[in-house]
């Protein structure tokens, strides 16, 4: 599903999204490392649908000796492809959460912003296979992301 492009522009989604297929628990398999994730371990991303069409989300991650949940909503901003989302962690600030690599089996995802200063790889499973993954990076680096800066994230057994 991915769509390749060039960085200097725009960076692309996949073509759509089914979202009933995209909800439930995702582990993050590495990332941009994030002020608001340092010293994360164990992070995972659980997303499910709201009656009024939002998604709630939930971030988990173990950090200091415990467990540090961090909740949002996000909401479909591109209709069409439903690649594009905003995510509100606290109001009125807004993050944009693009979904630009897929597994057509929905096991894994690839999510940036379009200013590509953010990665995120998700995976079903806490762990991914080499080849998986070095596909994902190959797909990364031709939409112009800077995968040196990839962190892979220490998963636990859950």
């Amino acid at each position: 599903m991915a769509q390749t492009q060039d960085q200097d522009n725009e960076l692309r989604t996949v073509p759509y999204v089914n979202l009933d297929r995209y909800v439930g628990k995702w582990y993050e398999i590495a990332s941009f490392p994030q002020r608001f994730q340092r010293g994360c371990s164990c992070t995972t991303a659980e997303y499910a649908k709201n009656s009024d069409g939002t998604i709630a989300v939930t971030n988990t991650c173990n950090k200091d000796g415990g467990v540090k949940v961090a909740t949002a909503k996000a909401w479909v901003v591109n209709k069409e492809t439903r690649a594009k989302l905003a995510v509100q962690f606290q109001w009125p600030f807004r993050g944009k959460y693009w979904i630009i690599d897929l597994d057509e089996d929905y096991n894994w995802a690839v999510v940036s912003h379009p200013n590509r200063k953010y990665l995120w790889i998700l995976s079903r499973n806490p762990t991914m296979d080499a080849a998986t993954y070095d596909g994902i990076l190959q797909r990364a680096t031709a939409q112009g992301l800077d995968i040196t800066k990839l962190q892979k994230t220490v998963q636990c057994d859950k």
